[in-house]
């Protein structure tokens, strides 16, 4: 049986976009092309919204028009992603099947319109996405152009619909086997909620457990295992259109786009079934690039650390918030290539020339209306696919040597943001960001990974906000520091089971061996209170500390930082307990920035992991690595210039300049150095 690659074989790392020539005259097609040549494009993603034009009708196909469009990239010389079309639904569909049509939270079935509107459990939906998908491998399989398969797009939203009910149902039977158990697992003894009949179960919303909006559930079980049926639904629809390419094309690689930090699915659960992970970069501002280097991260742990692709990113605008900015000169350079030093063997648009009409006709692209490429927008990308064509193979398949583990979990999301009784200003992303934030600044490579990922082979793993603990992760965890690895978990962690009901022990439960102390009590306040935190143990470092106070009593513990405010100033805030031959750090509270990069930074140190530039701001160092040789990735994301010395020899790969160990290194604001650093180095 022949296996299918697990990443698109290249030469280079990929360089092009989203294209949709379908929208334009053929007259402009031939223009397009001679753009793209100049801008070194050699990779397109054709057909993502061609459901309506290739299925006019249920009973009726129709590819001559993709067919002219694949015909005439390949005729340029061009390869291309081809897509499944199946990311909105066509108008006769909804109409002819209003069951496909989605429900809302409130209870709404819509109407046809916009995209993503299609109920994740219609059978008909099913039914004829996979036709549609096996319609299309069918046909174009084998083609000399093709060189991966983009099912669906941008997979989200979630449906309320009576056929949602009943596939939940069917699901929960799959999860608990009984009645009993799902009411022991959903605590159903409470508010009179115990189920004696499976067709007695409802979908969690506004119209029956939630009040004030998705978060606010009078039974956090059921919503946790309505998050996870909704994001394994979804999955299920990708699974089958996969199968259905699969029944034609046994080796093409098959992904679709994730959205980073998304928080509707759990992309870890959708790992296995992608042949390469890849994704939509559009982050929310324009100094964003601590939280672009988490969801890169992020994005390459769904793989095991393999390279990903960056399906999705705007040359110069959005078009979706209420003020779109322009990146700002250098700024597409330095994020193309900060992406590519987190491992993204692909760099990739949306869009290649700007649709004339609808919601993107003002998103940012590659050509603008008038097919320009003297645009300042064209002459940036067409420089930085001179360097990349310059970079050649040089990082095809490297990996980050990262010795450093940041847990990332969807159910402690979902299960700490749906709870009450907590703080409702405290969101999950935010808190891992402050703590990736610290590492990243810090110059550790690190990987981001599930709390079911292999940690064996890390010094140091980060676990902040651990709400929800499952499985054999605490198991596991505790083995990092019996090793002499270090462990560092934060606030409201340990509190629950993968059933979101407390454990019958002191807080952090299962943790608490570990850590070296229970939690007696936990203050919460708004936002704007502040208790500082003296970190005596840490240089004396005092720390702005805000909305969970957690109250420890130490049960071996060392304390290296307390309060200093309130009625409980004195008590430990950050501890550290030896455990085996290595430690594990708790810290109490949500420390401000510079509190949790003393804490990142002595923990770093004992471990000898403080990156070459830890003390120059926003001065990113990110290492590939491929047959052992090191490539270090230099970025300025200053808004001025800095000089350091250059952390080793070696060979700038974007000028050729060689580059010696010590020698003063200037950097302008956004620039970068590829540095080829000597095999004596490494």
């Amino acid at each position: 049986m022949t296996t299918p690659a697990s990443l698109p074989v290249g030469t280079k790392i990929r360089y092009g976009g989203d294209y949709n020539p379908e929208q334009w005259p053929r007259e402009v097609w031939d223009a397009d092309s001679r753009a793209f040549d100049l801008a070194r494009i050699e990779t397109l993603t054709l057909g993502v919204f061609d459901w309506a034009q290739l299925q006019p009708a249920e009973d009726r196909y129709d590819f001559t028009q993709l067919d002219a469009v694949v015909d005439h990239v390949e005729a340029s010389g061009r390869q291309y992603v081809l897509a499944t079309s199946t990311g909105a639904l066509p108008p006769w569909l909804a109409r002819r099947h209003p069951e496909v049509n989605r429900t809302d939270f409130e209870g709404r079935r819509h109407r046809y319109g916009q995209r993503h509107n299609a109920c994740p459990s219609s059978p008909v939906f099913q039914r004829l996405s996979a036709a549609l998908a096996g319609r299309i491998a069918a046909r174009y399989a084998g083609r000399r152009g093709l060189v991966a398969w983009h099912v669906g797009n941008e997979y989200g939203g979630a449906c309320y619909c009576d056929l949602c009910a009943a596939a939940f149902r069917a699901r929960l039977r799959e999860r608990y086997g009984t009645l009993d158990r799902l009411n022991a697992a959903w605590n159903a003894t409470f508010w009179s909620h115990t189920f004696t009949d499976w067709e007695e179960v409802e979908v969690p919303n506004a119209l029956t457990e939630h009040w004030r909006g998705p978060d606010h559930t009078a039974f956090q079980g059921i919503t946790l295992d309505y998050l996870r049926f909704t994001s394994d639904a979804m999955r299920q629809n990708f699974r089958d259109e996969k199968a259905a390419i699969r029944e034609h094309d046994a080796t093409t690689p098959v992904t679709t786009n994730f959205m980073g930090m998304y928080r509707p699915l759990d992309y870890h659960r959708w790992a296995d079934d992608l042949d390469f992970a890849s994704w939509d970069n559009y982050p929310p501002g324009m100094r964003e690039h601590a939280r672009m280097a988490l969801t890169h991260d992020l994005m390459r742990g769904l793989k095991q650390g393999a390279p990903f692709w960056v399906m999705e990113q705007t040359p110069s605008t959005t078009a979706s918030r209420d003020v779109n900015p322009l990146k700002r000169p250098g700024v597409l350079r330095l994020w193309s290539w900060q992406s590519v030093a987190h491992g993204a063997d692909a760099v990739l648009y949306f869009q290649m020339r700007q649709s004339r009409g609808a919601c993107e006709k003002y998103h940012g692209a590659v050509l603008d209306h008038a097919g320009r490429t003297d645009t300042r927008t064209f002459t940036e990308v067409a420089a930085l696919g001179a360097e990349l064509e310059q970079l050649g193979d040089a990082v095809l398949g490297a990996r980050t040597p990262a010795r450093v583990a940041l847990l990332f979990d969807w159910d402690s999301w979902w299960a700490s943001e749906i709870t009450d009784g907590l703080n409702r200003h405290v969101k999950y992303p935010q808190v891992v960001m402050a703590y990736h934030r610290a590492l990243w600044q810090a110059g550790a490579d690190l990987d981001v990974v599930a709390v079911t990922a292999d940690l064996s082979r890390y010094d140091v793993v980060v676990a902040p906000l651990l709400h929800l603990v499952k499985g054999d992760v605490a198991e596991r965890l505790a083995a990092v520091a019996a090793r002499g690895g270090t462990v560092l978990t934060s606030c409201l962690s340990g509190r629950v089971d993968e059933d979101d009901n407390a454990f019958l022990t002191d807080v952090p439960g299962p943790l608490a061996p570990l850590v070296g102390l229970r939690v007696e009590e936990t203050d919460s306040q708004p936002p704007g209170v502040v208790n500082r935190v003296r970190l005596d143990g840490l240089d004396g470092v005092v720390s702005e500390a805000g909305l969970v106070f957690e109250l420890p009593v130490t049960e071996g513990a060392e304390v290296l930082g307390t309060y200093t405010d309130d009625f409980y100033a004195g008590r430990p805030a950050v501890t550290r307990h030896r455990h085996g031959d290595g430690e594990a750090w708790y810290v109490a509270t949500l420390l401000d920035d510079a509190g949790t990069a003393a804490v990142v930074r002595a923990v770093l140190a004992r471990h000898d992991l403080l990156g070459p530039y830890a003390d120059v701001e926003d001065l990113e160092c990110a290492v590939r690595v491929r047959d052992g040789q090191r490539t270090a990735f230099l970025l300025n994301h200053r808004t001025d210039a800095v000089e350091v010395p250059a952390h080793a020899n070696g060979t700038d790969l974007l000028t050729g300049r060689r580059i010696t160990a010590g020698e003063r290194l200037r950097f302008e604001a956004t620039d970068v150095v590829v540095l080829r650093e000597d095999a004596a180095d490494t």
